[in-house]
């Protein structure tokens, strides 16, 4: 009795390390459609992503005392959190740590920028701040596209006209659906961002209309073919919804719910050819 018992545990032991080292595994690739919405409302911004093996965070800055400051609202602004303490070091130091994520294997990973006011004071801030991590960030200069393991998109309020005239320029500019027949190039614009329910009625229970289902897919098709990613926010937390972006080829999904998109998304992997 005591030998089946001892090999039951040792049988159990063996089992748990053989799924542990599954899940090891599956970490090894990101879930590249995975995004962190006010990723910063995280009990540890950033690390809380990554360690779901998400690929995008968006983070949203104010200007206060000349420095860059990480919240939604300016009163719940802290000195103590920066956008260079949250986001830009962590980062740097996580892409030197991992630098087999670092290769042309793997998109960018990316920073979402969302300027909450006076968009050409912040950013002529953040252009100096992002100039320090030329190392770390994807740059266009002279119209050339230079690789690195961070693609900076800024949103909100976006000095669209500052941005373009960068070289070197070290962030691109987010769009919306209204851009989707731009000619702005892709390097400059390599994102369209739109509030889904302003231009869907599906909610996420129940059936998507096959009409609702199209237009989907048309956005995705038409950013797609001028090579640009697409993201959607206010998109309910709902697996159902989820499907329809995956099965869209919607580049990012918005979340609050780092584990459930996660566990979501892991399966959609595994069944994908």
């Amino acid at each position: 009795m005591f030998r089946l018992k001892f090999f039951s545990v040792i049988l159990l032991a063996l089992a748990c390390c053989n799924s542990n080292g599954l899940a090891q595994s599956l970490h090894q690739t990101p879930l590249f459609q995975a995004h962190a919405h006010n990723d910063y409302r995280q009990k540890r911004p950033l690390q809380d992503a990554l360690d779901n093996d998400f690929w995008s965070v968006e983070a949203d800055i104010f200007l206060v005392d000349g420095e860059l400051l990480v919240g939604h609202s300016r009163d719940e602004l802290s000195m103590d959190r920066t956008l260079r303490k949250l986001y830009l070091n962590p980062l740097k130091n996580y892409f030197q740590d991992n630098k087999q994520k670092s290769n042309e294997k793997f998109p960018p990973f990316t920073l979402l920028i969302d300027i909450k006011t006076d968009g050409e004071a912040v950013y002529q801030v953040l252009r100096n701040q992002l100039r320090e991590y030329e190392e770390l960030l994807t740059s266009c200069q002279d119209g050339k596209t230079v690789r690195h393991p961070v693609q900076v998109v800024i949103s909100g309020d976006r000095p669209i006209e500052m941005i373009e005239a960068d070289n070197p320029r070290y962030a691109g500019i987010d769009g919306r659906l209204s851009d989707l027949d731009s000619d702005k190039p892709s390097q400059l614009m390599p994102l369209i961002s739109d509030r889904w329910t302003s231009h869907f009625q599906y909610r996420g229970k129940g059936k998507m209309t096959e009409a609702e289902r199209k237009k989907l897919r048309e956005i995705v098709r038409q950013a797609h073919a001028a090579g640009r990613r697409v993201r959607f926010w206010a998109t309910p937390e709902s697996e159902e919804l989820w499907k329809e972006l995956v099965d869209a080829r919607v580049d990012h999904i918005n979340t609050d719910r780092l584990e459930k998109l996660h566990d979501f998304l892991i399966p959609q992997i595994q069944d994908s050819p």
